[in-house]
Parts: structure tokens; sequence; C-alpha cells
């Protein structure tokens, strides 16, 4: 399908989007606060979210508001109660550098983790085994929870975040050996770093809300038109929705025309990557037929 930009009338769709609520495609990045329902100091924390790219001041977040983010974050939902993960405090900035590229005051390591429930059901004479994908699903479930609860945690105090998977790029044995990672039933699965911007971000991301994203009673598929409105809301600078800067002065029409080509397709490699090798490793992966 061949679509035609044109700015009037995708600034008409956009507003229209607005005006039909349900129908929303986008929330613009400009909105603090929902734009209708109910607003108090937790919605508020939560529509204030933003990421720092790496940015921060030399500022440190105090080591009484890091205990604080870490006692909401283990207040996540969590299957059973299990709180299968742990998480790893690194205050040291060249560590941090290491595992992720980046540097900020305090990093928070979160890491999918069955030794504590294993090495317990070991000392009373038990069996736990969690060595296969369910287990390894059910653990990532309850760790990432933990992990955004402690963002929206940080952000009510002030302080910003960024989540980082940049420890599963390069040779990840380095995490096991900077961090004296347990070799079985632990992975790491983000990484959180608190700080300070050293400079206010010009702008905050804004997010796809309505068809596509949320589905009312049955799943819907797009349709082509409505796929054409996407990618027409991911051009349009006032929703910044997109991760690349100029993509048009790239030669593409559309910023789904540099995510697909470039973006996507970067670091795709045939056969087992490093990731799915260290998940075996890690025990998580369950082959048997």
């Amino acid at each position: 399908m061949r679509i035609v930009a044109k700015t009037a009338s995708r600034r008409r769709f956009i507003r229209r989007g607005m005006e039909l609520g349900g129908g929303l495609l986008a929330v613009p990045a400009l909105a603090q606060t929902p734009d209708a329902g109910p607003v108090n100091d937790t919605l508020r924390t939560i529509h204030s979210l933003r990421t720092i790219h790496g940015d921060f001041s030399d500022k440190q977040v105090p080591d009484r508001e890091v205990k604080a983010i870490l006692g909401a974050s283990i207040r996540a939902a969590s299957a059973s109660n299990m709180q299968s993960y742990s998480i790893i405090v690194v205050r040291d900035a060249a560590t941090m550098q290491k595992l992720t590229g980046y540097r900020g005051s305090c990093l928070l390591l979160y890491c999918a983790d069955y030794n504590r429930t294993i090495d317990t059901a070991k000392l009373m004479g038990y069996e736990f085994h969690a060595d296969n994908m369910e287990a390894f699903i059910t653990a990532s479930t309850n760790t990432m929870l933990a992990a955004q609860t402690a963002v929206i945690a940080a952000r009510s105090l002030g302080i910003d975040s960024l989540l980082t998977n940049g420890i599963h790029r390069g040779d990840m044995e380095r995490i096991w050996t900077l961090l004296d990672l347990p070799q079985t039933a632990c992975y790491p699965l983000i990484a959180l770093i608190l700080g300070y911007p050293r400079t206010e971000p010009d702008h905050k991301k804004g997010r796809l809300s309505g068809p596509g994203v949320i589905h009312n009673e049955k799943y819907h598929r797009l349709s082509q038109e409505e796929l054409g409105k996407i990618i027409l809301l991911c051009d349009d600078k006032a929703m910044q929705l997109n991760q690349s800067e100029g993509f048009e002065k790239k030669g593409y029409k559309h910023y789904l025309d540099w995510f697909y080509k470039e973006w996507a397709g970067r670091g795709r490699t045939t056969g087992e990557t490093p990731m799915f090798k260290r998940l075996k490793k890690s025990g998580f992966v369950d082959l048997a037929g």
C-alpha cells in the first residue's frame, strides 16, 4: 500500500484520534498527565517517566533513597511470593561502564535467580528444580515487575533512570566474572541505572495507545488503513515515537523504513546466539523432546 505523508491530513488524524478517546492511537510525548480520567500523585509520577540515555550528572543518589527504591521494588507482584530474582547493587562507575556501557550514580542489576530457593530446599532435605523454560519465564516476569516498580519509585523521589539490556551485548561472560554470579539458575535480565540528568531532556517519548496495543474483548489484527496511520504517527515529530532523529536525511521516506532496514536487522546471526548458549549453560533451556 502506498502511503502519502501529508502534514495537514496527519494533524487532522491526530486531532480526531484525541477527540475519539478510546480510539486514540498515540499519546503525545508533551502530555505530563493523562488527557482524561482520574489524576493523582501516582498517575502523575507514571506519566512523568522518561529515560536518561547515559547523560547523568556526578550528583550521587543517597544510600537512604536507594534503600527506599529497593524496598518498593521488592513489593512488586511475584508468583507464589517466591521473589525468584536477585538484585545486585553496583556503585563503582568503572564496573557500570563494563557492564552496560553507561555510568550513573548507582546500578541495579536484576537477575532471574532460583539459587536462594534451591539452596534452602537442599538445606531442608528437598530438591527444587528450575531447569526449564517455564521456570525461566516465571522468574523473568517476577524480575521485570520488580525492576519497573523500582523505576516508578525512583521517579517519585525525583531520581531518573535508564533501563538497559546492554548487559546482553558483547561477551556476556563478563557479567558472571565481574559480579561472581552463580553459573546455573541465574540469568541477568536488565540493568537499571539511577541518577540525575546532567541536562533536562528536550522531549519525552510518546506512546502508541489504542488499536494494535489495546484490544477490547478479542484480539484485533490491524487493517492496512490502521497500519498506515501508525506509520504516519511514527513519522510525526510531535509524537516523539521514533528512535532515529533525521531519518529523512538518511534517505528514508518513513521512520519505520529506517527501523526495519537498519535497526531491526542489526546483530542477526544464524545458529545459536550467545544469549541462547548462555541460557543453556544457566540451565533454563529444556531440550527434552
